[in-house]
């Protein structure tokens, strides 16, 4: 059997990755751009969402693809930068034939940043037009990049007491077959490292001096979660984001289950994920050629969405008064 590898996104092929952002406001979104457009699904899970053009990726709708995938910051102002990308796609004759036209459809998903740097700047059409226009095939950003910009996790403790958050970027190839992910990191929850099974991100609180991070498990983070809502410290938008993108031939229905399956990476490194204060949206695109068994595609799309998940935690850089996970790392809890 072949053995299951790390490749970059110039040995994927097919696929373009973009991000812009305003390092000063700290905010910013990233685009997934399918060449000759891709085979969607999609899956959202918890109680605060924000997206856009979802819907039409519910198996029997008209639509066969979709020409790009936008996860961005700013909340639900954010969604504008997918005028940007509908521009910039329908300048190149991408998009939905209909009549003369081609409408260029770009389902979306936002996470809220506007409390980390200056809220009132936020991802519009220009920057989803930037994003697109830096998207390449071999891009290898990491960090504080795009979606990522303006990412916080662990908040549940308050604002003040989260740590940095950021996107990341993973993909695999097994045999013939090549699946990657993008994620945005963005949760309410601590972030753990499956692998070694280590809290690496998350609440913090002061003792003696020095920051520590609360355990999920621990009786006082219990306290503090379910006081979140009611102190009033969180808005709609904490969330993970990610898009899972594969070389493999899938159908319509098939993108979508394996979109929900693929949620297993995000509780599988976020606790608690999925609460009424998340959004976690996961879509898949796949554009073929290559036959895959949906059960192995989709524990492979988990992989890769658990790698990019913890890589965006770990390039993720201290900014906007939130340190990063290298500035902690050095600590017994780490």
């Amino acid at each position: 059997m072949e053995d299951l590898e790390e490749i970059s996104l110039t040995e994927m092929e097919g696929f373009r990755i973009g991000h812009a952002q305003d390092s000063r406001a700290g905010t910013g979104c990233s685009v997934v751009i399918p060449e000759d457009g891709a085979v969607g699904g999609v899956d959202v899970r918890g109680g605060a969402p924000g997206t856009r053009e979802t819907d039409l990726l519910k198996p029997g709708n008209l639509a066969e693809k979709i020409n790009a995938v936008l996860l961005t910051g700013g909340s639900a102002f954010g969604l504008a930068a997918a005028d940007g990308i509908v521009k910039y796609l329908e300048e190149r004759g991408s998009g939905f034939a209909a009549g003369e036209f081609s409408v260029p459809l770009v389902p979306a998903a936002v996470l809220f940043d506007l409390n980390c740097g200056e809220g009132k700047v936020r991802p519009e059409r220009k920057m989803g037009y930037q994003a697109c226009l830096k998207a390449a095939s071999d891009q290898q950003l990491n960090g504080n990049y795009g979606a990522g910009t303006g990412a916080t996790v662990g908040k549940y403790a308050g604002q003040e007491n989260a740590m940095k958050g950021g996107v990341g970027q993973f993909i695999y190839r097994l045999g013939e077959v090549k699946i990657g992910a993008l994620a945005a990191v963005n949760c309410l929850g601590d972030v753990y490292d499956p692998e070694s099974g280590r809290l690496i991100a998350g609440a913090r609180i002061n003792k003696k001096g020095r920051d520590e991070l609360l355990a999920e498990g621990d009786g006082e983070a219990f306290i503090r979660l379910a006081a979140a809502q009611e102190a009033g410290n969180f808005t709609s938008g904490n969330t993970v984001l990610a898009a899972v993108f594969t070389n493999a031939r899938l159908s319509p229905a098939g993108a979508s289950r394996m979109a929900g399956i693929c949620q297993d990476a995000v509780a599988r490194t976020v606790r608690p994920s999925h609460t009424m204060l998340d959004g976690d949206t996961i879509f898949v695109l796949a554009r073929g050629p290559v036959e895959a068994d949906l059960s192995l595609l989709a524990a492979l799309g988990v992989e890769a969405a658990t790698r990019a998940i913890i890589r965006a935690i770990k390039q993720a850089e201290s900014a906007y008064g939130f340190p990063g996970y290298a500035d902690l790392s050095g600590k017994e809890d780490y």
